[in-house]
């Protein structure tokens, strides 16, 4: 089933720019510099290419941004959502130009046209820079500024990105079902003698056939392979009487779906199904799960919802056995802020999204892990999978 899916509105991107360029005032920055990946989709609306050209969108402080990309690539960049609306300039250059000579300059003379912060004022210029601007990149330009004092734009950038806003929020539940529908899917199918390679190419298909523009990733640990949070599907063979643990993801309308559940498989035949200590373990994850997600509310701070879900899990005498974070952001990322993690006492606040997902490894043995994605709500979690979180005892 595939739904309507919303869009971004064009004119949020010059509410977006505005916003960054106010925050990056409040820091004391010259200028924000942003380079092709999710940033510059966030802030323009745009896919660009991640070609060895540089594309870059200059925010300077005060002062007019623009989107600097190569002629070639200029058609694409004018249809970008704030340039269709005049709010945003492209600024082209020509095969042979110094592109990165090209920004150093817009830097400065948009710094020299105020005096908000002359070079008086006793320092040279601030400029944040995309936390993942390649290196082919970020070397030209510091060697074009060297008097330039850089950070990262995570600072300004990471605080707009990390709380959703309705529409962003609707692309991501539109995601988590369309996740939810093909862990059904999966569930309900055939498992027993096929090899996880072949199950996760069925995921990717499904997760296409139910709306995702892309499939990003899809983890069938099965067996032993189940304590391994990472594992990359092999050949091996799935059989009656172990677990699989399905971790499945992509992107929709621009925004990630990610989740995980986690099967055991009978074959048809009772006899093959979950021994009793792996019931067990399976209920402390359930309960230390559930902890999570119930701790979520503005406020909180990151590492309180680690501690919920790990405390059940390190009480029953498996601390070890749950060895990552109890979650990471998602947005046009997968992995973005904030991370739920010990150490991070960033509070919540409403319109965060996340994972959830803590688990329980043993390694040479199996293991288990339940994963959802939460919005911090106006008063407590708003949880967007819909997918049972039991243990899905299958024929397989």
């Amino acid at each position: 089933m595939i739904t309507a899916r919303p869009t971004i509105p064009a004119t949020r991107f010059a509410e977006r720019l505005a916003a960054a360029r106010g925050l990056a005032e409040q820091a004391g920055l010259d200028a924000v510099l942003v380079g092709v990946g999710a940033d510059l989709r966030y802030l323009a609306g745009y896919a660009a290419m991640p070609l060895e050209r540089l594309t870059m969108l200059v925010i300077p402080v005060p002062g007019d941004w623009s989107l600097v990309v190569p002629q070639l690539e200029s058609a694409p960049a004018r249809l970008c959502p704030p340039a269709t609306l005049g709010d945003l300039p492209v600024v082209t250059w020509e095969e042979g130009d110094d592109a990165h000579g090209l920004v150093a300059r817009m830097i400065r003379a948009a710094a020299a046209s105020t005096a908000a912060r002359p070079p008086a004022a006793g320092r040279g210029l601030r400029v944040a820079i995309s936390d993942d601007l390649a290196a082919r990149h970020l070397l030209p330009l510091q060697d074009r500024m060297a008097s330039v004092e850089f950070s990262l734009a995570s600072s300004v950038l990471g605080p707009l990105r990390m709380v959703k806003d309705a529409d962003e929020i609707a692309l991501l539940t539109l995601a988590a079902h369309a996740a939810d529908r093909v862990v059904a899917q999966i569930a309900g199918g055939r498992l027993v003698g096929r090899t996880e390679f072949e199950v996760a190419g069925e995921v990717r298909q499904r997760l296409i056939a139910e709306g995702h523009d892309e499939a990003l990733f899809a983890i069938v640990g099965s067996g032993p392979n189940s304590a391994s949070p990472h594992h990359d599907a092999s050949e091996r063979v799935i059989r009656a009487g172990e677990p699989i643990v399905l971790d499945i993801g992509g992107v929709l309308g621009g925004y990630g779906s990610d989740i995980t559940r986690t099967l055991w498989v009978t074959g048809g035949d009772p006899a093959k199904g979950p021994d009793e200590r792996f019931r067990h373990l399976f209920g402390v994850l359930q309960g230390a799960q559930a902890a999570g997600r119930a701790a979520v509310r503005p406020g909180v701070t990151c590492e309180a919802v680690d501690a919920a879900a790990r405390q059940r899990i390190v009480v029953e005498g498996y601390g070890d056995a749950f060895f990552h974070r109890t979650g990471h952001g998602i947005g046009l990322e997968g992995h973005e802020d904030p991370y739920i993690i010990a150490g991070n006492v960033q509070p919540l606040l409403a319109g965060m999204a996340f994972s959830v997902e803590p688990g329980i490894y043993l390694p040479g043995e199996y293991g288990a892990r339940i994963e959802d994605i939460v919005i911090c709500g106006p008063t407590g979690p708003l949880e967007l999978n819909e997918a049972p979180r039991e243990l899905y005892v299958v024929d397989g």
